[in-house]
């Protein structure tokens, strides 16, 4: 199993979302800013650097929003999806096709990776409770 971890950043109402390179496993699919944790670091230790190396910027780190494990057909992935906030840097797309800043109501609009379903189904339903 891979051990996944990404980030929620909230800009006031809207969140980021990340569009996957074309050429990589699951392309022009949009998902949350994140990647792989390495051996030796910590979930916290591999966003914070995920997003320097993806993003150029500095996270500020919070509470855990949501874990889950998803199986694709080349990999299962145990997913860690943190709320961030970004502490210095404005975000560049070194890794990806496109980011985009989208509210809870447009999220129908955008093909999400699979993992991110669970994901998108709790952020909707927050939302409606709100």
């Amino acid at each position: 199993m891979t051990e996944v971890v990404a980030a929620l950043i909230w800009k006031g109402d809207t969140f980021m979302i990340c569009q996957r390179p074309a050429h990589k496993a699951r392309g022009l699919l949009w998902e949350f800013v994140g990647g792989k944790v390495e051996p030796g670091e910590t979930k916290e230790q591999a966003l914070v650097r995920e997003c320097r190396e993806e993003l150029a910027v500095t996270l500020q780190m919070g509470e855990v929003f949501m874990e889950l494990t998803h199986q694709y057909p080349d990999l299962t992935v145990h997913l860690t999806l943190f709320h961030a906030s970004i502490q210095e840097g404005t975000p560049q797309m070194l890794e990806h096709n496109d980011i985009r800043w989208i509210t809870v109501e447009e999220i129908d609009r955008y093909p999400f990776c699979p993992a991110d379903e669970e994901i998108l189904q709790k952020l909707k339903q927050e939302a409606r409770c709100g």
